[in-house]
């Protein structure tokens, strides 16, 4: 089990191609593997260090026997597990409902919440890979966003968000519901330590 405290962490789902999609932005609210406290399960998505950074770690085994006596501990892995499936789900409604630029402003909320840094390295390509959409498109809402002033493109791959206002109002309303999840997910993690 892994525990993001700075690092952001991402579920991607891979098709047969090779091509793969977000389906879930992880951070310090969140835990990776977490189910596999309640027994042996197979991952079905590829889970890939989105933005490096710090995480605590704890084996199966002594995370298991931890769930066994802890109905408080339970509960906060319950409580993380099901913001994952809420956020998998408004990420595959945001994919189909919302455009590249509003998912792409989304994206760079969660993940600098989770960093905790305006600065963050992705290049186009990954970014269009993050969010289901050809090169061309993240270019053209890298752009505009760049345009607007709401972040710099210093150099390749590494973004850096000046406006966190402007970007909220960009940001498609998935962001906010996702960060009512995190937020609900935190407190919960409060009662454990």
């Amino acid at each position: 089990m892994h525990f993001p405290h700075t690092a952001v962490i991402v579920l991607l789902a891979v098709m047969r191609d090779g091509r793969m999609v977000e389906t879930a932005t992880i951070g310090r609210s969140g835990v990776i593997g977490g189910i596999a406290g309640f027994g042996q399960w197979r991952a079905f998505a590829r889970v890939v260090v989105q933005v490096s950074g710090t995480a605590a770690r704890i084996p199966s085994s002594q995370f298991r026997a931890a769930i066994r006596h802890s109905d408080r501990l339970t509960a906060v892995v319950l409580r993380c597990a099901q913001s994952i499936v809420v956020q998998i789900q408004q990420t595959a409604a945001c994919n189909a409902l919302h455009s590249a630029e509003q998912r792409l402003s989304r994206w760079l909320l969660l993940t600098q919440d989770y960093a905790d840094t305006n600065v963050i390295s992705l290049t186009q390509e990954l970014l269009g890979q993050m969010l289901g959409v050809r090169r061309t498109t993240i270019t053209a809402a890298v752009s505009k966003l760049r345009a607007s002033g709401v972040f710099r493109y210093n150099r390749r791959g590494r973004i850096e968000i000046v406006d966190r206002k402007a970007l909220e109002q960009t940001a498609c309303e998935c962001y906010e519901l996702l960060r009512s999840r995190d937020d609900e997910c935190s407190r919960c993690d409060e009662l454990v330590i």
